[in-house]
């Protein structure tokens, strides 16, 4: 069995988070993973403290098991989120989309362990010297916001370069690509793209059946020309949106940026996968089958264990 300082220090059965996904990653689908042995995450996106109280405490009744939040920091909420952690007793959260030093020491002062997501070596090392726990790596093949360096040079550079452990994530959906976190020096991995189709996930069947049916090169990267580029999967929206971002002297940013406001909702929880943004990681194409969170978790990392254990057969 792999275990780790990960799963050791959080209660986990295995070394796995779900990411934080927006609009996705609601108390049910927390509390599947959470009881299927990871680290299950509640998405407080952009919901004010009363919305994110509410879904911890639904979280609570669905799992005695450990789960996080997610705190997205560019939310207009993030005062209230960053309280409501504290005052609900949340042990482990995330974070994402910017610094969190201003919050780490009343974070840390709570006794939770805080694990930021990380694109880059620089700001790996700052949040070691702020007292993080840990940090997720995460490479530009995931889903949703995305840095410029893949996970494959990620990972190494941030693993030498703090002395805290490192979380791998970014193209992970079987137990190949767990194997290949842990041989780059990762001691868990976070996994988005394949929870998309976990049973316990409640997002739109249409979103579920994109992820499914996705081929190798459907996924595409807009919103480079703001500087916050998002990846999807292919549709009619990110081929409007591709259009209208070079054509920049006919569509301001201003306009650009309202194109986007609302579509992740109209794919996720409407159904709608032509005209919403249907946020995948590279990996879509490797999600052949919706499965319970147990199964998915189980299935990967019986894989990992064999794949690493056979390692050495390329050893003379």
């Amino acid at each position: 069995m792999i275990s780790t300082v990960i799963d050791k220090s959080l209660g986990l059965e295995f070394p796995i988070f779900q990411g934080g996904m927006a609009w996705v990653a609601d108390a049910y689908l927390a509390a599947g993973v959470s009881n299927a042995g990871g680290l299950g995450l509640i998405a407080a996106m952009n919901s004010n403290g009363e919305q994110l109280r509410a879904e911890i405490k639904k979280c609570k009744e669905l799992t005695d098991k450990p789960f996080g939040v997610n705190i997205m920091l560019m939310s207009p909420f993030v005062e209230e989120a960053v309280q409501v952690v504290i005052e609900e007793g949340i042990k482990v959260i995330t974070t994402g989309a910017g610094n969190p030093g201003k919050y780490m020491q009343r974070w840390l002062d709570a006794g939770i362990k805080v694990i930021p997501v990380v694109p880059s070596v620089a700001l790996a090392r700052k949040m070691e010297k702020l007292g993080a726990f840990a940090v997720i790596a995460e490479g530009g093949e995931s889903g949703g916001h995305v840095g410029d360096l893949t996970t494959m040079a990620l990972v190494p550079q941030v693993v030498d370069a703090v002395n805290i452990p490192v979380i791998a994530a970014g193209g992970i959906a079987d137990g190949r690509q767990i194997a290949a976190a842990f041989m780059l020096g990762a001691v868990g991995v976070q996994v988005g793209t394949r929870f998309l189709v976990a049973t316990e996930c409640t997002i739109a069947q249409e979103y579920k059946d994109k992820i499914i049916k996705a081929k190798d090169i459907d996924t595409v990267v807009t919103g480079k020309r703001l500087g916050h580029p998002v990846r999807a999967i292919r549709n009619s929206f990110t081929r409007e949106y591709t259009k209208a971002e070079y054509n920049s002297s006919e569509v301001s940013d201003e306009e650009l940026e309202k194109m986007g406001v609302g579509r992740l909702r109209l794919a996720v929880r409407e159904g709608d996968v032509s005209h919403g943004t249907v946020l995948a990681g590279q990996v879509a194409a490797m999600v052949k089958k919706e499965q319970p969170a147990r199964e998915i978790i189980t299935e990967m990392f019986a894989q990992a264990e064999e794949v690493l254990n056979g390692a050495t057969k390329w050893v003379k």
